[in-house]
C-alpha cells in the first residue's frame, strides 16, 4: 500500500468527554490538564441539602467512550467528535459541565458500531436542534446488527443504531472501507485495520446477523482508529474499542502515515476480560518496543492491562478519567 501524506498540524487537544472512570483528585501533569485541576474549577449546581445551595456538579463516567478532538493548522481550530458514549444525554451533559458546546463540533467520526459508543447521538441531536447537518463517516459495517454468544449463556444481542434515524436527523452519513482523510487531510481515519500480530485474533464469541443467519464475527472489521501527525513530534492515535487489536492498529498507523515516531495512543485496547487477558504481555511488549511518548489506555482496556502497561511505560503512561484535556503541540507552538 502506498502511503499517505497526512499533513501535519500545529495542536491537538484530545478532551474525554466519557470514559469508565471519573476522578476529581487527578493532578494535572505537563500537557495532561483535569477538569477541575490547576488552572480550572470544578462544574457547580444547586441543591436543597447543602448550605449555600450549592455544591459540585461531578462529571459521568459510565462504560463507553467519546473524545471531542480539537485540531489546530495555521491558525485555524477544527472540531471532531469521536463516538459517542452510550447514554443518550452522557455527552451532552458532561459538556455542559466542561463548558463545551455540541453546536460547534464540525464533523462526526464513528470507531465503529457498538452501542456503547453510539447512544449518546440522541442526545446530541436535540442538544444541536433542528436538522443536524453535520457529516459523519463510519465503515458499512457499523448498522450491523450484534450479538456476544459465549458458550453455555443465553446470546446477548448489542442494541444497534438505527440508518433512517440518523438520516432523518439530518447527518450526511459517509461509508468507507478505506483510509480516508479529514479537515484537508490534517486528519486521517484508518478504515478497516491490517491484522499482522500473531496474537491479536480478534473477538471470538462476536456473531453478526447475515444472510438470514448469526454467523462468527470475530474482526469486527468496522474498528477503526484516527490519526492525526503533530508536527515534529509524531502520530497521534486515538481508537474506540480496539477491537482490530492495538498493537495491529499502531502499526498500520505507521504504514500508512510512513511515520514512524509515535508521539501518543490514546483510547480502549479491549484488554478486559478472561478472553483477551491472556495477550496482555505481548501487547505490552510490543507497545514498549513502540515507546510512544504519551499513552492513555481507557474504556475496555482493563485493570490487568493497565497495570501491566503502567509498569512496562511508567514515564509516558496516563491515568484515564472522564474530563482530562490532552494538549499536544508542536515543539513552536509549545514556545
Amino acid at each position: 500500500m502506498s502511503t499517505f501524506t497526512l499533513e501535519p498540524v500545529d495542536a491537538i487537544t484530545l478532551t474525554i468527554l466519557m470514559d469508565n472512570v471519573t476522578d476529581m483528585l487527578l493532578p494535572d501533569d505537563g500537557p495532561v490538564h483535569r477538569a477541575g485541576g490547576a488552572g480550572g474549577s470544578p462544574p457547580i449546581r444547586s441543591s436543597s441539602i447543602i448550605e449555600g445551595g450549592k455544591t459540585i456538579d461531578t462529571l459521568v463516567a459510565e462504560h463507553g467512550f467519546s473524545t471531542l478532538v480539537t485540531l489546530k493548522k495555521g491558525g485555524r481550530t477544527r472540531t471532531i467528535l469521536y463516538d459517542a458514549g452510550v447514554s443518550p444525554d452522557g455527552i451532552v451533559e458532561n459538556m455542559r459541565r466542561l463548558d463545551l458546546s455540541p453546536k460547534d463540533i464540525d464533523t462526526i467520526v464513528m470507531s465503529h458500531g457498538h452501542f456503547d459508543h453510539t447512544g449518546g447521538l440522541d442526545g446530541l441531536i436535540r442538544a444541536i436542534g433542528g436538522a443536524a447537518n453535520l457529516p459523519v463517516t463510519l465503515h458499512p459495517d457499523f448498522w450491523s446488527r450484534r450479538r456476544i454468544a459465549v458458550p453455555g449463556r443465553d446470546p446477548f444481542e448489542i442494541p444497534s443504531t438505527s440508518k433512517s434515524a440518523l438520516q432523518g436527523a439530518g447527518f450526511d452519513i459517509t461509508e468507507e472501507r478505506r483510509p480516508s482523510f479529514l479537515l484537508e487531510r490534517s486528519l486521517l481515519i484508518t478504515g478497516e485495520v491490517d491484522r499482522t500480530t500473531e496474537f491479536e485474533k480478534g473477538f471470538p464469541v462476536h456473531q453478526a446477523f447475515r444472510d438470514g443467519d448469526w454467523q462468527p464475527d470475530p474482526l469486527i472489521l468496522d474498528d477503526q482508529a484516527l490519526i492525526a501527525h503533530v508536527n515534529g513530534k509524531g502520530l497521534v492515535i486515538l481508537t474506540g474499542c480496539g477491537h482490530a487489536g492495538i498493537v495491529n492498529i499502531v502499526r498500520y498507523a505507521q504504514k500508512l502515515t510512513g511515520i514512524d515516531n509515535v508521539y501518543a495512543i490514546v483510547g480502549g485496547f479491549h484488554l478486559s476480560g478472561d478472553v483477551f487477558e491472556p495477550i496482555i504481555p505481548a501487547t505490552v511488549a510490543a507497545l514498549a518496543q513502540i515507546r510512544p511518548e504519551l499513552i492513555m489506555p481507557a474504556h475496555c482496556t482493563g485493570w490487568r492491562a493497565q497495570h501491566a502497561l503502567a509498569a512496562a511505560l511508567p514515564d509516558a503512561w496516563v491515568q484515564t478519567a472522564v474530563g482530562t484535556r490532552l494538549e499536544l503541540a508542536s515543539a513552536t507552538e509549545t514556545a
